[in-house]
């Protein structure tokens, strides 16, 4: 058979969990690795004589293993980020794994850094004012914040979660749309929605609304208002000019978390150099209580196309 690697786990319930239904998982280790698998009884070999392949597979499995005692599926997502984020040169250690999970009380599920930018950026949430979440689509930049506000209005570490977008058109008339104000302006809003609705229940969603725990509105609404003591997250950033960043920036009032996201390689506005998260880059990354966490296609934890998109793109616009 030649040389290779075997790895023993004791723990037959583990080693379930890492092959996946079926065994489904080893597929994919295969294409990471470049490498042929196998496993048999408690024993997983890997065809190769290449040992920092060996060592590479050993880490993921040591990462992997960590996960499952923390109650996390070694899916596909999973699997990609932590080959990547070894490939890199970076890790998660398990305490860090514990200290930036998501759990919100009564929540639908349990959220987890599942890169190495990611694991920076909730522990960033935790510790700053401000926080700038800037990459391409797919890298949980919106889900991560809105999971972060969801436990603190949750467990009252906040009286209210505010979410805003600017209403923009991307090649779309907004006045051609059917309906009112409110029902023309609802699709912008809908992936906010959609990121709350996959986090807790429909009826804890209700009842925080009803309770105006919740508040989800676009960035027009939030001229003249001072929002203190809450978590405050303005998605789709780039999209913002010069004036409209500002205006939200001095409305943060005291006590509030602040996270803006974005992609600057998604400008909708007619003068993409005009956008207010690009400006604002440069204007404010020299004061400590703000953090900027950049994220790049390694990143990206959708469909597995969706990476091979972004760095499709990323490629035709440096040639």
């Amino acid at each position: 058979m030649g040389k290779h690697l075997t790895v023993v786990l004791h723990d037959r319930d583990i080693l379930n969990e890492l092959l996946g239904y079926h065994d489904c998982n080893l597929a994919l280790f295969e294409e990471l690795l470049g490498v042929r698998l196998f496993s048999q009884g408690n024993e997983i070999f890997l065809e190769t004589a290449d040992q920092s392949i060996h060592n590479i597979f050993k880490n993921m499995l040591t990462q992997l293993e960590e996960h499952i005692k923390l109650g996390h599926i070694p899916g596909p997502d999973l699997i990609r980020s932590i080959h990547s984020s070894i490939k890199n040169g970076e890790g998660e250690k398990t305490e860090d794994l514990k200290n930036t999970r998501v759990i919100i009380p009564g929540g639908t599920k349990k959220v987890f850094p599942r890169s190495y930018n990611q694991s920076v950026y909730l522990k960033s949430i935790k510790k700053k004012e401000m926080i700038f979440g800037i990459g391409p689509a797919g890298t949980g930049k919106t889900y991560l914040a809105v999971a972060q506000a969801l436990k603190a209005v949750v467990s009252r570490e906040k009286r209210k979660l505010i979410l805003t977008r600017p209403v923009v058109e991307a090649g779309e008339s907004l006045g051609y749309l059917p309906g009112d104000l409110e029902q023309k302006i609802n699709p912008y809003l809908r992936p906010l929605y959609d990121a709350i609705e996959s986090l807790i229940s429909p009826e804890m969603v209700k009842r925080l609304e009803e309770n105006r725990v919740i508040e989800v509105a676009p960035l027009a609404y939030m001229r003249g208002r001072t929002m203190a003591d809450c978590f405050i997250i303005l998605d789709e950033a780039q999209n913002t000019t010069l004036e409209q960043m500002k205006m939200f920036l001095t409305r943060i009032g005291e006590g509030s978390k602040t996270v803006i996201t974005g992609d600057i390689t998604q400008i909708d506005i007619p003068r993409k150099n005009s956008s207010g998260l690009l400006n604002v880059i440069s204007i404010l990354k020299s004061i400590e209580e703000i953090q900027f966490i950049f994220f790049g296609e390694e990143d990206v934890v959708r469909n597995p196309l969706v990476r091979k998109i972004v760095h499709a793109y990323e490629a035709a616009e440096q040639k």
